[in-house]
């Protein structure tokens, strides 16, 4: 796999972590528009946090049909169960309990934002510890940065979108800068990544 190391592309969902968790702002959307379709281990948990207006839309319907796995705006109290894609809804911060249940939460804004990033990559690094992988992509402010360090500490596997090819590179840029994520990547490497982890191991001869 071009540009990404052959320990990164080997991980799989369900082995060596359960849960992916993605955070991104500005621009973001598009490019979920071109990763999520490449993700299809049905092992895995996948939640995602994008910055909205407090009115946004329901990005778990918009992207319902394009995505590889079913896609759903997180209720309180739903359950956290692998094979789906859920989305943190407007207006609510998104944490997960100990009981692997959601939780919404209209606490102040943290970085401005509301879902923010900080917010739900720190409830999910004392949740799934080392066993959480965590993806920042484009968008213009820091938030997740802090919470990819606290995933980081816990021995999370961290990834952020290549600043060189982001739509605005701040969001990744800072997380690169106060995470030092395990790797960096464009986005024709993520959807090559998110192949190989959606793709079965081959059996031994």
């Amino acid at each position: 796999m071009s540009g990404v190391d052959a320990a990164l592309a080997a991980k799989r969902p369900g082995r060596d972590f359960d849960v992916l968790i993605i955070g991104g702002s500005a621009g973001a959307f598009s490019v979920l528009r071109t990763l999520l379709p490449a993700l299809r281990a049905p092992q895995l948990l996948a939640i995602v946090v994008l910055h909205q207006a407090p009115n946004g839309g329901d990005l778990a319907n918009l992207f319902q049909g394009v995505a590889g796995l079913p896609c759903v705006t997180v209720e309180d109290k739903l359950p956290a169960t692998p094979g789906s894609i859920y989305f943190a809804p407007a207006g609510y911060h998104l944490l997960i309990e100990r009981d692997g249940t959601f939780a919404l939460s209209v606490d102040a804004p943290v970085n401005w934002s509301r879902p923010s990033i900080d917010v739900s990559f720190d409830s999910a690094a004392d949740v799934y510890g080392a066993r959480l992988a965590a993806l920042i992509l484009t968008g213009a402010s820091d938030d997740g940065a802090r919470g990819m360090l606290n995933i980081r500490k816990v021995g999370g596997l961290t990834i952020a979108q290549d600043p060189a090819g982001a739509e605005v590179p701040l969001m990744p840029t800072a997380a690169i800068r106060e995470a030092a994520p395990r790797a960096v990547l464009s986005i024709d490497q993520l959807s090559a990544l998110f192949t190989s982890w959606s793709t079965p191991e081959a059996s031994p001869a």
